[in-house]
């Protein structure tokens, strides 16, 4: 089992937001909006207590975008030199051989990625301390463009029922793009590979009862006006959006976690601005994922 290796301390001297450095911190990295690189850092400091529940020990894809949107992003999940040892490293073994992973699990290890340019977040489905055992599942839903958005949201919904007929409870996110997710906690006990077979087969049994509305071909000529059950986040290495994180897109969408009540034909993910999500995480009064973090829910393979 891959194990997170211990770093040193960091002797970079605080400047930024919670005490973390920030160079260049009037960057525009969203010019549409204006919003530069101290408003991300802002941000992501005021929002870290509830995406820290969704991000911390997991091995981290990052979107990193140095000059910001404007110019040109890349992904990346290996630890580059300048990265203090608040972004942490596990070993992870590949087809090539064994390398390092990103991950985080506090404010200043979030702010860090802020500082090296990072737009997206992006963890995988385990832990970096148990990575071969996954302890959610995800079912991305992925709409062609020509499918309205009512149709989006009542595909939540029967997912969200076909999982509780074999009872399993599931949670709703906005993906900051055209899509939903459908996340369901399940305790770190399955390996990978019956894991993805399970999602594999939750997604059939939809397309097989619904054949013109989904489909789990990722072939663009197939999706044509259905929406892609995306079972494929559930596998070893594969990563999905995190909540709370923004996106690199027009308009500086950002990924948020809500209770089913929320899921309705009136739900316009692209209001999930940074101004807006700080304000809707001050007025509530509890997460609309309380009961996610305390399931117990196990898989009857």
């Amino acid at each position: 089992m891959a194990r997170p290796l211990k770093q040193r301390r960091s002797t970079v001297k605080p400047s930024g937001p919670l005490g973390m450095r920030l160079t260049h911190p009037d960057r525009v990295v969203f010019p549409e909006q204006g919003l530069t690189k101290r408003d991300l850092a802002e941000y992501y400091a005021a929002i870290a207590p509830q995406m820290l529940q969704h991000i911390a020990n997991r091995p981290l894809s990052l979107v990193r975008c140095p000059s910001g949107t404007s110019s040109k992003c890349f992904y990346q999940k290996h630890p580059v030199t300048g990265m203090s040892d608040a972004i942490h490293r596990v070993r992870v073994k590949e087809k090539s051989g064994t390398t390092n992973y990103v991950f985080v699990d506090d404010a200043t290890g979030l702010l860090e990625l802020i500082q090296f340019g990072t737009l997206e977040i992006h963890p995988w489905g385990s832990r970096a301390d148990d990575l071969d055992h996954p302890d959610l599942l995800i079912f991305d839903l992925d709409p062609d463009p020509s499918v309205p958005w009512k149709r989006v949201i009542e595909a939540a919904h029967e997912v969200k029922a076909l999982l509780e007929e074999i009872g399993l409870r599931s949670f709703p996110k906005t993906t900051g793009g055209k899509g939903l997710h459908v996340v369901v906690p399940i305790e770190p006990q399955v390996e990978w590979e019956p894991v993805k077979q399970f999602c594999r087969q939750i997604a059939e049994l939809l397309t097989a009862r619904r054949p013109d509305d989904y489909t789990t071909n990722m072939s663009k000529s197939v999706r044509k006006g259905r929406i892609f059950i995306d079972f494929l986040r559930n596998d070893f290495g594969a990563t999905a959006i995190a909540a709370y994180s923004t996106r690199a897109r027009r308009g500086a969408p950002v990924a948020v976690p809500l209770t089913w009540r929320e899921v309705t034909a009136d739900l316009k993910p692209a209001d999930f601005t940074i101004a807006a999500v700080r304000q809707r995480v001050r007025r509530q009064r509890t997460d609309p994922w309380k009961e996610f973090w305390v399931l117990r829910q196990r898989l009857k393979l």
